[in-house]
């Protein structure tokens, strides 16, 4: 690869859309049989029994996998962003543990809260606030989702977010959350525009997001990193927001809302003539393609979660968990 090619060259096709079908769901009543459409229905996501069902076989399934370094034993429980990282660290384990992760010790997620939106169409979805045992006393979020009744919850967003931070939702009577359309326009931003805003922040800066350790002190950090002793580092963002990677949406009782999002991003590290590009870790190295000679060109995969205010006023990144999905040498 030459010193001055675009690293978006390297982009892999994304993970197949979701698709969406429309179920019809039977329902008994005194009366007899009655059709009930569940594409065009308001109803629960789930029910509160099947949600905690999910969750725990997404753990069980998660600490099989990680033991093993073995992406085949959770691949049915994960999708979108967190497909990608996770198939990644659990290929790269294996390249360099073949007999498993020596240092394995399971999840434990407890004092789980289910908030499950009521809503129409797929896919329907649901969020997990739990304790967990790794992260120190970081809550973590999960975003569960599913694309028709035949198919089982996936985890496609996992976040870390600092005790506290977790905002109040919006329910109704029954205590069903309500979840926000990403073409939203009564918020700073819509959901649907997240992603994009946040690439074109990280490239340019601006106010659309108040300031943080994702936000201005990321741009620092890169800026301080984008020419070292020897070397320079390139950086795109690329948003992505369709299919497994849609954003999702929950109402937040001060009329705001909590955003799910992901966004992709390159980092390109350049060496100057008679340098050399400094070795990476036994990882990253797992996840390469080609001779590293004068550059390293990496890709990750990142989702984040947000506050998004009703009105005016910038979104707050409250938590962001990246990963690397690949890269190449040349």
């Amino acid at each position: 690869m030459s010193r001055d090619r675009d690293p978006r060259t390297l982009r892999r096709p994304a993970r197949s859309a979701l698709i969406a079908i429309s179920v019809t769901a039977l329902s008994l009543t005194a009366s007899g049989c009655v059709v009930v459409h569940g594409e065009r229905e308001i109803l629960p996501a789930t029910t509160r029994a099947e949600a905690a069902e999910a969750l725990q076989e997404f753990t069980t399934a998660y600490n099989e996998a990680d033991k093993a370094y073995d992406g085949t034993l959770d691949a049915d429980h994960t999708t979108g962003a967190l497909a990608d990282i996770d198939a990644a660290r659990l290929k790269a384990g294996k390249a360099n543990n073949p007999a498993g992760n020596p240092n394995h010790t399971p999840l434990k997620l407890t004092d789980a809260k289910f908030t499950i939106p009521k809503k129409a169409g797929w896919p329907r979805w649901f969020v997990v606030d739990a304790a967990g045992n790794k992260g120190g006393s970081a809550r973590w979020l999960l975003v569960f989702t599913r694309s028709s009744l035949d198919d089982p919850f996936q985890v496609a967003y996992l976040t870390l977010v600092a005790p506290g931070k977790v905002p109040q939702f919006e329910k109704d009577a029954d205590g069903w959350a309500e979840p926000v359309p990403a073409e939203s326009t009564d918020l700073a931003t819509g959901p649907g525009e997240l992603s994009r805003a946040y690439a074109t922040y990280l490239k340019s800066g601006g106010e659309t997001f108040a300031d943080g350790a994702h936000t201005s002190q990321w741009r620092a950090l890169r800026q301080k990193n984008s020419k070292r002793p020897g070397r320079v580092t390139q950086y795109i963002d690329e948003p992505l927001t369709n299919g497994d990677y849609a954003p999702l949406a929950l109402r937040t009782t001060d009329g705001g809302a909590l955003v799910f999002f992901t966004t992709r991003h390159y980092e390109k590290q350049t060496a100057y003539a008679g340098t050399s590009v400094p070795a990476p870790g036994k990882d990253v190295l797992a996840l390469t393609k080609g001779e590293i000679k004068q550059s390293l060109t990496m890709e990750f995969v990142s989702n984040e979660v947000a506050l998004d205010p009703k009105g005016r006023g910038p979104v707050t990144i409250l938590g962001r968990i990246q990963g690397l999905t690949s890269a190449e040498g040349s």
